[in-house]
């Protein structure tokens, strides 16, 4: 998997935000699952779950599931015996973490760009990343991706929008509502002090889990991967599941350069994207 940033995919720990867009829980039929999460904000995120960490399959002390490598640019593989599948279009940003005493002190944003946190919507599942890693190819996130110095209303990533689509028989269908990367319900340094509070803080409840201690096992990993949480669905991707063959695409576009008719003809035809666009085209298998 080749990237435009020199990196690993496969050093890197990599978490999602849940709830971080006012009413995709309700839409993903999850919110009941954190009725007993109290948060500072009615507005807040409600937690952080794992989805790869390195090194997990060397010891006990990580679920096994979480050192199998999920991310793939180009495809998803179905999960054996699931029925509910649904594109999660985010932003994702990877960070360089510097830690002190086992904690994580500081993240340095480094680059962001297109992911599908793809999740199966099942009932019964105890912690939010039994439903995010089901294996090779369980995961996207787009192979160019965007340098980011600053993660605030002064960089480049202020101008950009979020926007997803689901290519099927030839036509593409707006699956999650297009929608501004500074319109999260917790996003630059209040996010980014989020995200390092839960890192070193989150407690295993509900469906939560301490990451800390993964992180920790995993030998305290320099790079960080978000992917920042899902926009809310249009009426189609809220009805719609993925079915093999067809495509799912997410696209990170700056407004002030392209429109929505424009990103829309990208996605219809997703070759030959502009530098400044992050996306992610993946056929379900």
């Amino acid at each position: 998997m080749l990237f435009s940033m020199n990196f690993d995919l496969k050093d890197i720990a990599t978490f999602g935000v849940a709830g971080n867009f006012t009413g995709h829980l309700e839409q993903a039929g999850e919110d009941k699952d954190f009725l007993n999460i109290k948060t500072k904000e009615a507005i807040a995120p409600k937690a952080l779950f794992p989805t790869y960490i390195p090194g997990a399959e060397n010891t006990t002390d990580i679920p096994s599931f979480l050192g199998t490598f999920p991310f793939d640019s180009e495809k998803i593989i179905f999960p054996q015996g699931e029925e509910k599948l649904q594109i999660e279009p985010e932003c994702a940003i990877i960070f360089e973490a510097d830690w002190q005493n086992q904690k994580i002190t500081h993240l340095k944003p480094l680059c962001f760009g297109a992911s599908n946190d793809c999740s199966i919507r099942k009932e019964g599942a105890k912690k939010i990343s039994l439903k995010k890693n089901w294996g090779p190819s369980s995961k996207g996130l787009s192979s160019h991706l965007i340098p980011l110095s600053t993660f605030d209303s002064s960089s480049t990533i202020n101008d950009y929008r979020i926007a997803s689509f689901l290519l099927r028989d030839g036509k593409a269908y707006a699956y999650g509502e297009d929608s501004a990367v500074r319109d999260y319900s917790y996003v630059y340094e209040k996010l980014t002090q989020w995200i390092i509070d839960k890192l070193n803080n989150q407690q295993n409840e509900g469906p939560a889990e301490k990451i800390s201690d993964y992180l920790i096992s995993s030998g305290c990993p320099k790079k960080i991967l978000v992917s920042i949480g899902a926009t809310r669905y249009t009426s189609f991707g809220q009805n719609n599941f993925l079915q093999k063959g067809d495509k799912a695409l997410v696209i990170l576009y700056p407004q002030q350069k392209y429109t929505i008719p424009q990103i829309q003809a990208f996605a219809q035809n997703p070759t030959e994207i502009p530098n400044d666009i992050s996306l992610l085209c993946q056929e379900i298998y």
